[in-house]
């Protein structure tokens, strides 16, 4: 039988940036609701982006709907609550500006794209805010720290979360029209998550940078069936962005350019990442599960002092 005392541990360990956010996350929301026409400033309307750039940055943090913010908030405590210790504060900062400002641009870029295309009003003046791209990118980064940890309940792996995110996502996307809006969030956000700790996310301590690692590649989204197709289509814009991938007396030194090496990604780098990722895990599983038994055994000896 599990205990209240065992069970209230889930809510706990939160960070204070992860808690700090989440208030930003409730402000924004309730700010919307008691100013409406604060929505047309802070989240993203296209139309309005040039000269409101700023809306580019704000409209990850505006969630207009109450079940948005809920599941943003969430999300945020407890993907945040795994990621934080292993990345550090200012990285965990730092991505979650970054992947929410590339989300929010390349929505911009799409939406103006398919004005052009359609000739639709509607993708120009459509507000469209949210925090869903930025927790897209958070399961992208369980992905690389924890692949092959198996969730208790799915019994799935923790590598295949971004990809059946997306999968059911667009699946209903096909029946209500609301889910449709986060599509395109959702998918900017798992790509700019997988392009940043792919080839941008430094490591201060080793001076390096990205994780080349095959099991981090970007077939490793698919199943193994498919990938001898993705792997030539995505080795092209791969080239395009770092160059090309050398192998020398059998080993890989990384991304190169020209015959040298870029400044970061060593494939060993990304393996000990991974390794701190799953010590970071096992010792926070290890903890609470150490203070629910000290909570099981406090309240037997009190029960029993009463009786």
């Amino acid at each position: 039988m599990s205990s209240p005392a065992g069970g209230s541990l889930l809510f706990t360990g939160f960070t204070k940036l992860c808690k700090g956010l989440a208030v930003v996350l409730v402000g924004g929301h309730i700010l919307v609701q008691l100013l409406p026409a604060s929505v047309s400033v802070l989240a993203l309307i296209p139309a309005r982006t040039i000269p409101f750039a700023w809306n580019l940055l704000t409209a990850g943090y505006i969630e207009q709907t109450v079940h948005g913010v809920v599941v943003s908030t969430l999300g945020l405590l407890f993907m945040g609550k795994l990621l934080e210790p292993v990345w550090g504060s200012k990285e965990f900062l730092k991505f979650i500006f970054i992947v929410n400002f590339l989300t929010s641009l390349c929505i911009f870029i799409t939406a103006v794209a398919l004005y052009y295309i359609t000739r639709l009003e509607t993708y120009l003046y459509m507000p469209l805010s949210g925090f869903q791209g930025v927790l897209a990118g958070f399961l992208v980064g369980i992905k690389q720290i924890v692949p092959d940890q198996e969730l208790y309940l799915l019994k799935i792996k923790a590598k295949w979360l971004p990809s059946l995110m997306l999968l059911l996502s667009i699946a209903i996307s096909f029946f209500t029209a609301e889910s449709a809006a986060y599509l395109p969030t959702l998918i900017f956000g798992t790509y700019m998550g997988w392009i940043y700790l792919r080839y941008l996310q430094k490591k201060p301590e080793t001076k390096l940078s990205g994780d080349p690692s095959d099991d981090f590649a970007f077939s490793s989204f698919f199943p193994e069936f498919v990938r001898p197709v993705i792997d030539p289509i995505a080795s092209i814009f791969h080239r395009m962005l770092c160059g090309r991938r050398t192998e020398t007396s059998g080993d890989d030194h990384g991304y190169t350019l020209g015959g040298a090496s870029l400044p970061g990604s060593d494939p060993i780098e990304a393996s000990r990442r991974r390794e701190r990722g799953a010590r970071a895990l096992e010792e926070r599983l290890a903890t609470e599960k150490l203070a629910a038994a000290q909570s099981v055994e406090e309240s037997k000896k009190d029960a029993s002092e009463n009786v």
